[in-house]
């Protein structure tokens, strides 16, 4: 009987340490390789590029290539944004209640939405050859696309809670991300800055003073190459961005893989009421996305009308793509110098000093007076701010759905819900300011498909990108100073969470061997 005893506690004895040193190993091991990482920035760019193309040029498509009037081009660009805000949430839940497949529960949307993004977003850039419901064709297909784009984009934001149960490793992950997004950005601009920006329908020294002093009455459109050559140019840009928008899909879906041991429970399914209760109950994430849609909002405001801006109020028609080059190949370089003043100085700190960098920023570019070379080194000083007001939200999120897991330790499997709601109240009132925007110009006197434009219109231009951004940008640091998610309490949720996701796994292996 003792031999019987001996043995079995030796046969436990070899068993235990065996157990300890996998519990060890899979501590140790990272769970997101370099390569797991970029694919997974990969992901993010198809929403950057698109919304770059949209967010820059599609106002001025718009009023010169497809020459609407600006009330329907603000109607189009508004309902277009706000059905987009609708679509966020709607998708959110919807994404919250899906099944885990064995691709797991965020890509297959992913998958699904891509071929059907891609068809809608070409033909929003495709002029119709008929007059009569042209606002209806540009209406339904942005929208359209905005419901694809959003089947993408939530639960490809909400993947970055799924991809790594560390802290840390979701740092580095959402910091490979914008860095791509933004060299996304600066690629969209690129394709379509410089493809469209090589055919113009309007001459190229429309701002000397020979021309100005023309007889000519301002009515008269000279252009030097036909409209049609413009249209022709839209679709090709459309066409390399939907090559892109596949390939990063592919690029996602083949390198990233969901983790399902970040999920640590389900609750029941919440309705929509429920939803934004539970999002608004939460006061860091409520602090948070207020900051944070304020500052956006005002970044939003001077990309929709930056283009025309830069067309009629500074004169710069032929130069406005490479100064949009600039302005986001400066914010692509940026990103690693401000994920290092993050890890040095904190979220918060950060956040701050590049919202208060673009107010002085913004002042200079409406103050210069045509002259080329300056602006180019504001748009480099400019581009420092944008960088970062792509990249911190994102880096933030994740902290507020760690204190909020802290504090409700028995709700589970809502992160999509979050990630939904803030890029609902962003696009809702990013599509109300396009729309305000573009109506602003109608009362101004703009006139579709005149090369130059009343001095009122150059003078709402200056305010749209420079009172009103900056009015919104302090709203925005007043609501972050009330944030409460410092990097002490950071730090703790962090600890509170890795050690209750190790105790569950010490629980279910034990389990298992028993």
């Amino acid at each position: 009987m003792a031999r019987g005893e001996d043995a079995t506690s030796s046969t436990l004895q070899t068993v235990k340490p065996q157990k300890d040193i996998s519990v060890k190993e899979k501590k140790q091991k990272p769970q997101l390789s370099v390569c797991n990482k970029l694919c997974f920035a990969f992901g993010g760019a198809p929403y950057q590029i698109t919304g770059c193309a949209l967010g820059f040029f599609l106002q001025i498509f718009l009023l010169e290539v497809a020459q609407l009037d600006p009330l329907n081009a603000s109607i189009i660009l508004f309902a277009g944004r706000a059905w987009d805000g609708i679509t966020d949430p709607t998708v959110g839940f919807l994404v919250s209640h899906s099944r885990w497949t064995r691709v797991g529960r965020m890509m297959p949307w992913i998958l699904c939405s891509t071929p059907f993004a891609v068809l809608t977003y070409f033909l929003i850039w495709y002029v119709p050859p008929f007059e009569e419901g042209k606002v209806l064709w540009f209406l339904v297909f942005y929208c359209l696309f905005q419901s694809m784009q959003t089947c993408f984009h939530v639960p490809y934001s909400a993947l970055t809670m799924f991809i790594s149960t560390k802290q840390e490793e979701r740092d580095s992950a959402t910091a490979y991300r914008m860095t791509v997004e933004l060299l996304g950005i600066l690629l969209g601009t690129a394709i379509q800055g410089q493809i469209v920006g090589s055919v113009s329908t309007c001459p190229v020294d429309d701002d000397n003073d020979d021309y100005k002093n023309s007889t000519i009455p301002p009515t008269v459109n000279r252009t030097i190459t036909s409209l049609e050559e413009s249209k022709k140019a839209h679709m090709i840009s459309s066409g390399v961005i939907c090559i892109i928008y596949i390939l990063c899909s592919v690029i996602l879906f083949l390198g990233v893989k969901e983790q399902k041991e970040c999920v640590q429970g389900e609750s029941k399914p919440l309705t929509f009421r429920q939803g934004l209760k539970l999002v608004v109950s939460h006061g860091p994430y409520v602090k948070l996305v207020s900051a944070f849609v304020c500052t956006t909002l005002g970044f939003l405001l001077v990309e929709g009308n930056f283009s025309i801006f830069l067309t009629y109020a500074l004169g710069q028609r032929k130069d406005f793509q490479n100064i949009l080059l600039v302005i986001m190949l400066s914010g692509t370089l940026t990103i690693p110098w401000w994920q290092w003043f993050l890890t040095r100085f904190g979220k918060k700190t950060a956040a701050f000093c590049s919202n208060l960098w673009a107010i002085p920023v913004i002042i200079l570019i409406v103050s210069v007076k045509s002259n080329l070379a300056f602006l180019y080194v504001v748009s480099v000083a400019a581009g420092v701010s944008v960088g970062a007001s792509y990249f911190l939200p994102w880096s933030m999120l994740p902290d507020v759905l760690d204190d909020f897991k802290v504090t409700n330790p028995n709700v589970h499997g809502h992160e999509a819900v979050f990630y939904s709601f803030y890029v609902f109240f962003t696009k809702f009132a990013s599509g109300l300011s396009l729309g305000i925007s573009t109506l602003c110009l109608k009362f101004a006197g703009y006139v579709t498909g005149n090369c130059l434009q009343p001095e009122s219109v150059s003078t709402t231009l200056k305010v749209l990108v420079s009172a009103f951004p900056i009015a919104l940008i302090i709203v925005g640091l007043l609501i972050l100073r009330m944030y409460p998610i410092d990097e002490t309490r950071r730090q703790s949720n962090s600890k509170v969470l890795q050690a209750r996701l190790q105790s569950e796994s010490e629980t279910q292996e034990l389990g298992s061997i028993a």
